[in-house]
């Protein structure tokens, strides 16, 4: 990998590489390492440790985590509101008639990218950018859109296709 994605240029990056991307995996699908779990967790890992996600917080800028039931309720505690009020306030229903938030940025994104309901945040936030998934091979197409938005889902790709092209 030439240039570091980085929060201003991973979609561009993304874009270039989409079609490689799309090549690759289906090429993986075909034929999903035993051990493909094991790589893409440590390369998640060496990801981590190079990328500070609260420099970039794309993921909270620019999309809508899919939130539960559950996760309504979770919110309920900081936010000191009813679930029916939550869902009024911050939710709509998209076209799978899964609720997501109104607006991009998250209601919650502070300024300095911090989550003000980090301890109660949705379910799909806290595994986001899924790359230390089980059965990661089930993941594919979600991990290419995502590859638009995290540098790091990019990076952990970029080094996937590096090891098993």
């Amino acid at each position: 990998m030439k240039e570091a994605p980085t929060k201003e240029n991973v979609q561009k990056m993304a874009m270039d590489a989409k079609e490689e991307n799309k090549r690759f995996f289906k090429k993986l699908q075909k034929k999903i390492p035993g051990n493909l779990d094991e790589i893409v967790h440590r390369f998640h890992e060496e990801a981590f440790e190079t990328f500070d996600c609260l420099s970039c917080a794309n993921c909270c800028s620019s999309i809508s985590p899919m939130i539960t039931d559950k996760d309504i309720e979770r919110l309920t505690k900081p936010l000191r509101l009813k679930p029916s009020q939550i869902i009024e306030q911050y939710m709509h229903l998209d076209e799978e008639h899964d609720y997501v938030f109104n607006h991009a940025p998250c209601p919650f994104l502070m300024p300095d990218n911090y989550c003000s309901v980090y301890d109660c945040r949705p379910k799909a936030c806290r595994e986001y950018p899924h790359t230390d998934r089980r059965r990661f091979s089930q993941l594919l197409n979600l991990t290419l859109k995502n590859c638009e938005i995290c540098p790091i889902v990019f990076m952990v790709v970029e080094r996937l296709r590096e090891k098993l092209s």
